[in-house]
This record gives C-alpha cells, structure tokens and sequence, in this order.
C-alpha cells in the first residue's frame, strides 16, 4: 500500500504543475474525458496482454491501467482510501449478491 499511497500523492502533486512539465498535469488539462479514455485504452491493452501477450506485458499494461485509473480519481477527487473503503465494505459478500443488491 505504501506504493500506492506515494503514487496517489505524486499525482495530486504533479496535477499542480505545468502541463509541460509533467504527463500527468498535460493529461489533465486535456480534461475528463481525455483522462477517461486514455484509462479504457489502457484497459483494451490489458486484456490483449492478457490473451495474447507475455507475462511481463500483462503486468506492464496492469500498473499502467492502476495509474491511469489513479490519474482518473485524482481529477475527480476521490481518494484511494474512498475506493479501499468500498472494497472492504464489500468484502465477504459474494460477487452474485453484490451485484443483485445493486440493481434491486
């Protein structure tokens, strides 16, 4: 967790600079749905790495998928621990019930 909390503060941090000084602030001043859909990009190559890539592209294309969802949630402002949060409110509960509970 230390890893990810050290990337969710360099994010906000680097949200601060200038667009020419950090990928993070010139993805964020391209807006939202730049941000969002550089995140399914990332999601698309996970799954290819996934079927047909090797090992090492899987967990290449996974920590930029983990970024790029924590770029997301940093431009919205949502905290990673809100996320943990949900996950552990969810833990225990199986993944057919949870899904129920959501469309009841």
């Amino acid at each position: 967790m230390d890893t990810l909390s050290r990337l969710e503060q360099t994010i906000r941090d680097r949200l601060q600079a200038s667009a020419e000084q950090s990928y993070v602030a010139s993805l964020a001043a391209r807006g939202l749905p730049t941000i969002a859909r550089k995140l399914g990009e990332e999601g698309v190559e996970t799954v290819i790495a996934a079927l047909s890539g090797t090992r090492e592209e899987l967990v290449g294309e996974a920590a930029d998928v983990i970024f790029h969802l924590m770029v997301l949630l940093a431009a919205k402002d949502v905290s990673l621990a809100e996320v943990l949060a949900e996950l552990e409110r969810r833990e225990g509960t199986s993944g057919l019930a949870e899904k129920a509970a959501r469309s009841a």
